[in-house]
């Protein structure tokens, strides 16, 4: 099996992570982290000496990144703004990639990529992680065996409090909070419930107003429907309790209720049967390792990620039209 040479662009503290993960990884699935890009040299340095001491290869720019570091796999962790061609040049090389959510500030920018990197035949995987945790997927195998019954409601928060990068303060260039952090919740309603059809959305900034350079919304309420009549409800605030990020989540379907603290951890109510023992899942998994790993098997097997680039151009069009309806305060129908 030969070795798959993997690369970084975008060395922020998040992908420390990724590298954390293709280093434990390095023996087992046969992948050795060579390259490190950032505009920023002496970032991109630090993660070469921390990650590929000796051997890792430095670059500050994508071009230069593609044309000399003969890659199979690349990791872009790039901040929302930061996107330009750097998928197009990926795909021409037939180089793998795992992105970072969103993909995009722009649906048009979005599914040029996936036209490039479905054009190029690349295996691609955007980092939804939650779809790989444990109580996820038990719950997702419940819907589609039909076992828990018609999907119904599911309700979403993501709370947190901190003032964030000055980027993402400024809604040109991170999206705003739904774009940016609770696209996570967002990802896991299509995930569970399939494609919505339309979305009404409020959001405003209450807590922030003073503080210059932040135009992003701090609260919002968003109301989805899918073509069953199921419904969604996701809020998000950056006024809650600092110091702590709680993104947990709450699903109805017909013969099932799921409570959830995290993707990995949930409970089950089996309300068709109220003599039954709740579920109570725990887990300790690693979910973003096992995302990546499921970008590595299908690239090894020439199979299908979980999450495809076309499903976060699919999850960004969903918070873009949340954002629209909040502009034109108005329902906003979604077509797939």
């Amino acid at each position: 099996m030969n070795t798959l040479r993997a690369g970084i662009l975008g060395c922020g503290n998040f992908a420390h992570r990724h590298a954390q993960i293709l280093t434990a990884l390095a023996e087992t699935e046969q992948v050795e982290l060579i390259a490190f890009c950032d505009r920023n040299e002496w970032k991109a340095q630090a993660f070469a000496d921390q990650y590929a001491p000796g051997r890792g290869q430095v670059f500050t720019d994508h071009h230069t990144l593609f044309d000399r570091a003969a890659l199979d796999l690349l990791v872009i962790c790039l901040p929302p703004y930061g996107h330009s061609n750097e998928v197009d040049l990926a795909a021409e090389r037939g180089i793998h990639l795992l992105i970072e959510k969103p993909i995009a500030l722009h649906s048009e920018h979005a599914w040029r990529m996936v036209e490039a990197a479905e054009r190029a035949g690349i295996k691609t995987q955007v980092g939804f992680m939650f779809r790989f945790g444990e109580a996820v997927e038990r719950l997702k195998a419940l819907l589609v065996s039909g076992e828990a019954g018609r999907p119904g409601l599911m309700s979403g928060r993501y709370f947190c409090n901190a003032l964030h990068a000055d980027w993402w303060r400024d809604k040109q260039k991170s999206g705003g909070q739904l774009v940016e952090q609770a696209i996570h919740i967002f990802d896991l309603l299509r995930y569970f419930f399939g494609d919505p059809v339309c979305v009404y959305s409020r959001q405003e900034n209450v807590f922030h107003r003073d503080v210059p350079g932040y135009t992003a919304e701090d609260v919002s309420a968003t109301v989805i429907s899918f073509p069953n009549g199921a419904l969604g409800v996701i809020y998000a605030t950056n006024g809650a309790i600092p110091g702590k990020w709680i993104g947990d989540y709450r699903v109805v379907a017909q013969r099932l209720t799921a409570e959830f603290s995290n993707a990995n951890q949930a409970t089950f109510y089996f309300t068709d049967d109220p003599q039954r023992e709740p579920l109570l899942i725990t887990s300790e998994r690693d979910f973003r390792q096992a995302q990546m790993q499921d970008l590595l098997r299908a690239i090894r097997t020439d199979g299908q990620t979980r999450t495809p680039i076309r499903e976060g151009a699919k999850t960004l069009d969903l918070v873009l039209a949340a954002a629209r309806s909040n502009d034109l305060r108005a329902e906003v129908a979604l077509s797939w």
